[in-house]
């Protein structure tokens, strides 16, 4: 894997990976699970690139790792699918579990 050295040109390049994957993973994940609200819509997108910003370097190494590729990739390959992959993930799991809850919820007059 390409070292992630500290130059200008290689963070920019980096970040500009980080958020281009945190963005297709928050769209990915809008389509696949369908707000019901723009106002969810808004607070899935900004879940995903967050997650997706936080964790994308650790996610990308970590599958990287365990699919046994990388030594194949470069750093900015890593940090793009990572970023993707959080951010899928992140509003995939929570979205999934705040629908559940708004189902199985407390439910008015005891019922």
């Amino acid at each position: 894997m390409a070292d992630l050295g500290n130059e200008p040109d290689a963070l920019s390049g980096i970040w500009a990976a980080k958020a281009l994957g945190a963005t297709a993973g928050a769209g990915i994940s809008l389509i696949y699970l369908l707000p019901k609200s723009r106002r969810e819509a808004a607070s899935r997108f900004m879940t995903g690139m967050s997650c997706g910003l936080i964790f994308g370097g650790p996610t990308g190494l970590w599958l990287a790792e365990r699919l046994g590729i990388a030594d194949a990739l470069s750093g900015t390959e890593v940090m793009l699918t990572g970023a993707a992959a959080a951010s899928l993930s992140a509003w995939w799991v929570l979205g999934a579990l705040a629908r559940v809850a708004e189902r199985y919820g407390s439910r008015p007059n005891g019922r």
